[in-house]
């Protein structure tokens, strides 16, 4: 069974930084794209950063220079460096999954993953 836990979400000031990490387990695909998405309420979700089983990146114009997305394929955990932390990060954070075959849209408003975890709480305050 296909399982995302993230973690590492918390509260920190404005200018510091956080690292998420998701662990996946029980994901049958060999090839896939893996992403970090926000969410905060009454606001339409977005797709900040991805990454393709190939090591490819892809990140949304308004974290693109201060996240990182990483992955570490021998303990199947995504990983979200977060520096430069601004109060407008504060949000739900979400790591999902897909195969690559149904990977399109993988940053930004439009973004979509068939798969998400439960997310991870972060709080920026000024």
């Amino acid at each position: 069974q296909l399982q995302l836990v993230e973690s590492g979400g918390a509260s920190v000031q404005s200018g510091g930084s956080l690292r998420l990490s998701c662990v996946a387990s029980g994901y049958p695909y060999r090839d896939f794209c893996m992403g970090w998405i926000r969410q905060v309420p009454g606001k339409e979700r977005e797709g900040l950063a991805a990454i393709y089983s190939d090591g490819r990146t892809r990140y949304s114009d308004s974290v693109k220079g201060r996240f990182t997305v990483s992955q570490d394929k021998t303990n199947n955990t995504l990983y979200l460096q977060m520096d430069s932390l601004k109060p407008e990060d504060t949000a739900m954070y979400y790591c999902a999954i897909d195969s690559y075959s149904r990977c399109g849209v993988v940053v930004g408003p439009r973004s979509g993953f068939s798969f998400w975890g439960q997310g991870t709480q972060v709080t920026v305050s000024s």
